[in-house]
Formats: structure tokens, sequence, C-alpha cells
């Protein structure tokens, strides 16, 4: 049986939005995969009602195959001790 890798999500933390930005475009450019969806977002952690750190979520959603047509196959791990 054929195994197939169709997409994958990924988050990652940037330190500012210009990083975050040039992320998501690099990964539009790539001729591996095809981004179907891109999203960055402001996160703080707070104490005591104070924002202490900040950074950006950059989420990037990679199309590797079509789903009704994959033409290519990963390998799959066997465990031997099943």
């Amino acid at each position: 049986m054929a195994t197939y890798l169709i997409k994958t999500t990924e988050v990652y933390r940037c330190d500012t939005e210009k990083e975050a930005k040039e992320w998501i475009e690099e990964a539009k450019h790539s001729k591996d995969y095809t981004v179907t969806k891109s999203s960055s977002e402001i996160k703080t952690l707070k104490q005591k009602g104070e924002i202490v750190d900040e950074w950006m979520r950059v989420t990037i959603v990679k199309e590797f195959q079509s789903e009704k047509e994959p033409y290519f196959s990963i390998p799959r791990e066997v465990n031997d001790e099943d």
C-alpha cells in the first residue's frame, strides 16, 4: 500500500512582523509545494497585566500534491515491535 504526503500545516515564531511577511513570501515562491493558506498574528505574554514578551505566530499550509491524483509516495517506516 502506498502512502502519499498531501499537505502539512506548519507554525513558526518570528520576532517581527517584517520577518513574518518575508517568511510567508519566501514560502509562496517555493517550487516544491503550493501555499494554500497563510496567516500571521501578534502573540503576547502578559504577567500581572503587563506585556513582558511579544512575537509573531506564522501559520503556513503547504500542499505537495493533489489528493485525487498523487504522483509520488513516501516510504513508510515499519516498526518490528508491533
